[in-house]
């Protein structure tokens, strides 16, 4: 009788199980949406080069908008950017203004309460910045009472501050732009951002430096909203495809791995 019981509660999980599933399935329209308008709409922060930015001509471009294109392209839609400061991006979001944001954003416990993010496209390296005229040569020395290190509110970079320079005072920014400009002008001490942003504002400011060490290595991926499950494994499928064939490896190695874009785009 035993083994009976078992079986039937197993055999009821199982239904149950199926049950959530085809409820999940039967009202999520995410890709089904993209798809009967004909458009992928994305939301984007295009202050930073080279993940996303506008350049010389005046054209959205970068890391995450042709990871984008790509999607847009092989999907059959048009694409659709619309633009948000960092901050706005997730309530935007949230609020079903676009289907999905690319943008150089970590999936923070915090943020997948919320969202649902695609595998990482690849990981960055958190280091850290300052003025020529600075004595310092490696991230750690910036932990000293007194100094001010900027971050773009908001993001993972103000943590790593908080976790690492315990003993120096985070001063938070709108842009990774913003900070540079902060910090290039002397309004602040040393600043936090990723590797590849950081060339660009040595590049952009012939004062600053890159100190040596990497704080952190973080995972970088595209959001959603929780319910749109068919379009985050659409993205994960995505992520895997474009490694497989190895287009993703080319696009890092532009935007990423050398300074090649600068010459095309600054």
């Amino acid at each position: 009788m035993k083994r009976y019981v078992k079986a039937a509660a197993l055999a009821l999980g199982l239904v149950g199980l199926l049950c959530v599933q085809a409820s999940a399935q039967a009202t999520d329209m995410s890709m089904d949406n993209i798809l009967q308008r004909g458009e992928l709409r994305v939301g984007v922060q295009t202050q930073g080069a080279p993940v996303s930015f506008v350049n010389k001509k005046g054209e959205r471009t970068g890391l995450a908008i042709d990871i984008a294109k790509m999607m847009a392209k092989d999907l059959g839609v048009k694409l659709v950017l619309q633009d948000y400061d960092w901050k706005g991006l997730i309530p935007a979001l949230l609020a079903g203004k676009f289907d999905l944001i690319a943008a150089d954003m970590t999936p923070t416990p915090e943020r997948t309460a919320a969202l649902l993010f695609s595998k990482p496209f690849f990981y960055q390296q958190t280091v850290a910045f300052t003025t020529k005229d600075k004595p310092f040569k490696s991230w750690e020395e910036l932990n000293q009472p007194g100094l001010n290190i900027g971050a773009v509110q908001g993001g993972t970079y103000v943590t790593a501050v908080k976790d690492f320079l315990p003993r120096a005072t985070v001063k938070e920014f709108a842009s990774g732009p913003t900070v540079a400009q902060a910090l290039s002008a002397g309004r602040i001490d040393g600043a936090l951002s990723d590797l590849g942003n950081v060339r660009g504002y040595t590049n952009d400011y012939d004062n600053l430096k890159l100190l040596d060490g990497v704080i952190t290595r973080e995972p970088l991926a595209f959001a959603t909203r929780k319910e749109n499950v068919h379009l985050k494994f659409w993205m994960d499928n995505y992520v895997e495809l474009i490694s497989a064939n190895r287009k993703l490896d080319h696009l890092l190695e532009y935007w990423w791995n050398t300074t090649a874009w600068q010459v095309d785009h600054k």
